[in-house]
């Protein structure tokens, strides 16, 4: 008699950790950025410096994809989940050691060398342990783990802080990337490879097609090699460009707020939140307009023009000192530019397989989180300059419309393909 345990299927509690391995990187950078005004005082540092702090963390990412990826597909899931974590979990206690402005500095490169796996390893897993017909859409539902992270961020870290200070809060914030970890650890463990499972399908496993590719390779067959690499170049330039608006919008956002329109360092991290909370909707929802067979570049020119008019929104705020215009902006933000990921990584399960996923997820993040990192850079060199936001706002914008430029190319591109 078989007494191996039954074979688990793919279900809330996996994808609640992909969520998590996606979310616990960032954030420390997103509870620094709701804090900011608290953290600038506390630490005597200029707003250009606290950018800098976002631009270690970001740098460090992006370095990360690029150098780690190949590396990443000769390593398992289990050890690499265990890397995010772990290197999360300690900078937020690093950032929690009250050692000054370098130490912290540290710490959020250290949050940034976190968030050189979770895309490749998470998409991975969704090729081999997730059956076809899931992949997309819970694509939208773990990529809305970084906007989870902001959303929780902004809302726990200023309550934190009015009680037990910014640091404190980091804290905490180590202690949940622990106990994600070893609930990681038993999803593993309970959900094996499909292919672990291909001579004994039951209806937890998705059957190979009759063409004979495999459950892990990418829907629709293989695509072309040097089409492959058009893909991954393509979308590691939509990626910077537009994670270049992005982080120039997140990082300063609670202090736009709190300088320009008169917000309360709470109010400030509300703002946050809602963005946060707009791209996690934003996300799920795209993933689900991807998973209906919508083409990625139809839905990137949707999102650039978007996140255009929201960059023209944000100007309008602080122009006019309006409370509604930058909520309005803070909607179009996270329902657009927020959005982004999703689609890129869709791109990539449709078109990449499983044996190299890891590295050309670690391309294309490389590319976001290049942009990332030169997003707060810009921000802060104009409120450097200026001493106020407006043109900050105006390289945004310019950012989003070279975005949109670029979703035309490719969808003319693809017309034009027999």
């Amino acid at each position: 008699m078989d007494r191996r345990p039954a074979r688990r299927t793919a279900g809330p509690g996996l994808l609640a950790v992909l969520l998590g391995a996606v979310g616990i990187g960032p954030l420390l950078t997103y509870g620094l950025s709701a804090t900011s005004d608290l953290v600038i005082a506390d630490l005597g540092i200029s707003a250009a410096q606290f950018g800098l702090l976002a631009t270690a963390c970001f740098a460090c990412a992006a370095v990360g994809n690029a150098a780690l990826g190949r590396l990443a597909d000769r390593h398992s899931d289990r050890v690499l989940m265990t890397a995010v974590f772990v290197l999360a979990g300690l900078a937020l206690a690093l950032a929690a050691v009250p050692g000054g402005y370098w130490l912290l500095l540290a710490a959020t490169g250290l949050s940034g060398v976190a968030q050189s796996f979770p895309n490749g390893v998470t998409n991975r897993i969704l090729l081999q342990r997730v059956p076809a017909g899931q992949r997309i859409g819970w694509t939208g539902i773990k990529q809305s783990g970084v906007q989870a992270s902001q959303l929780v961020a902004s809302l726990a870290f200023p309550a934190l802080a009015v009680w037990i200070g910014w640091r404190g809060a980091s804290l905490l914030g180590a202690v949940l990337a622990g106990v994600l970890l070893l609930l990681t650890l038993r999803a593993l463990s309970a959900v094996p490879p499909l292919a672990l499972d291909a001579g004994r399908a039951g209806p937890s496993v998705t059957p190979a097609p009759a063409t004979g590719t495999t459950p892990t390779r990418p829907p629709g067959g293989p695509v072309p090699y040097r089409e492959q690499h058009f893909i991954i170049a393509a979308l590691t330039a939509f990626g910077f460009l537009n994670g270049l608006g992005v982080q120039a919008t997140n990082v300063y956002l609670p202090l736009f707020a709190v300088r320009e329109l008169g917000f309360s360092l709470v109010l400030g991290g509300a703002a946050a939140a809602a963005a946060g909370a707009i791209g996690v909707a934003a996300r799920v929802g795209w993933g689900r307009v991807m998973s209906r067979g919508t083409a990625a570049p139809v839905l990137l020119l949707a999102l650039a023009l978007l996140a255009l008019a929201g960059a023209g929104v944000f100007f309008a705020a602080g122009a006019t000192g309006m409370a509604g215009f930058l909520w309005l902006a803070v909607a179009l933000h996270g329902a657009s530019a927020l959005g982004v990921s999703v689609v890129l990584m869709a791109a990539l399960l449709r078109s990449v397989p499983a044996t190299s996923m890891a590295s050309a997820s670690g391309i294309v993040s490389a590319g976001m989180f290049a942009g990332f990192t030169l997003g707060p850079l810009v921000m802060g060199a104009f409120i450097g300059a200026t001493g106020g936001f407006q043109g900050g706002w105006v390289a945004v914008a310019a950012t989003y419309l070279a975005c949109a430029v670029l979703a035309a190319f490719l969808m003319a591109r693809r017309k034009r393909k027999p």
